[in-house]
């Protein structure tokens, strides 16, 4: 099932990439095009370009309508990573130099301002840009609102960000950690199937049966993304293992899930190493092998596969095609995934 569904992944890919390579050249600088180009072409899944396609089709949409929105959301995702990985100052990602890290702060900054500009020209050249300008911006806010989240999760560090020192998290709930997640993950992903709906001028209930099945997978991903942080090795992943732990992170479910089964002891030990700089690799590795003797892994699949179960319950409420049985496999393809 992998394979296959990443071949689809991969075809989908050719037909957006043309899309935000037109908007990310126009009005472009030869000189800057490079660095504005560089973030798309690094890789990735497209995953959510193909939500889009596939939502679009499966409610009897044409494709053609949905590969200017499928765009944008793309670079909205991709948008959001330069600027997490500014925020995080993360080097690596995808295997490569991330884009400050490759051309500096401030060409990351200015790529990012880019890419907000070539979203809104994907848009304008959508149907019913007014309804998806609406969707976007709203999510574009709620991405920003899970940042937010996720760094005054982070249990040391940034001690030169007065607000961040002030408001961090001590404690994260599980509730807590699913409206991060919600916000940071799910909400481009619910956007990104909504906007399918739309330009295939599908009724307002099957594209809220479209947007239930987007937040549900989105949250699924971002569990599956977190047992791969702490679980999935370096080679496969393109990211350091355990990365989660390196950055002091406390909301992963995977950490948060393993803190309530640790003895007193170990529990110490792993939340003194969340505040701790830097950490060894001996140190990472204890973590790792404390985390792996819960049940942590099985609980977060546990709860991971109930988002999985509401979402394919979606789907019932759509037509039976191909596109609808492509969006349950690359939904079961989300959770399961090892990179």
């Amino acid at each position: 099932m992998e394979e296959n569904i990443l071949v689809k992944l991969a075809k989908i890919g050719s037909l957006v990439d043309p899309y935000m390579e037109k908007y990310l050249k126009s009005n472009c600088s030869k000189e800057f095009e490079e660095i504005a180009l560089y973030q798309v072409k690094v890789g990735g899944k497209r995953v959510r370009p193909a939500l889009v396609i596939l939502s679009t089709q499966a409610v009897g949409g044409k494709i053609e309508d949905a590969l200017p929105i499928a765009a944008a959301v793309e670079l909205i995702h991709n948008y959001s990573l330069i600027l997490d990985d500014i925020i995080d100052r993360g080097e690596i990602r995808r295997g490569e130099p991330t884009v400050w890290k490759k051309y500096g702060l401030s060409m990351a900054i200015l790529a990012a301002v880019h890419y907000r500009e070539a979203i809104a020209e994907a848009i304008n050249d959508s149907k019913h840009p007014l309804k998806l300008h609406d969707l976007l911006v709203k999510t574009i806010k709620t991405l920003v609102e899970g940042e937010r989240l996720d760094i005054l999760f982070e249990q040391t560090g940034r001690f030169n960000e007065p607000y961040v020192v002030e408001n961090r998290r001590k404690v994260v709930t599980l509730d807590e950690y699913f409206k991060m997640v919600y916000a940071k993950t799910g909400a481009l992903i619910e956007a990104s199937c909504r906007a399918g709906g739309i330009v295939a001028d599908a009724t307002s209930d099957v594209i809220n049966a479209l947007g239930t099945y987007g937040r549900n997978i989105g949250i699924a991903f971002q569990i599956a993304d977190d047992i791969i942080d702490i679980f999935g090795k370096e080679e496969k992943t393109g990211k350091a293992q355990g990365k989660d732990i390196i950055e002091h992170k406390m909301g992963n479910i995977v950490i948060l899930l393993s803190l309530d089964e640790l003895k007193s002891g170990d529990k110490e030990f792993l939340l003194s190493l969340l505040k701790k700089e830097p950490i060894s690799g001996e140190e990472l590795k204890k973590a790792i092998e404390l985390i792996a003797n819960t049940s942590a892994r099985d609980r977060a699949y546990e709860i991971g596969e109930k988002y999985l179960t509401e979402a394919l319950r979606m789907l019932e409420k759509l037509p039976e095609n191909d596109a609808r049985k492509d969006l349950e496999e690359l939904a079961k393809f989300i959770l399961y995934r090892m990179f």
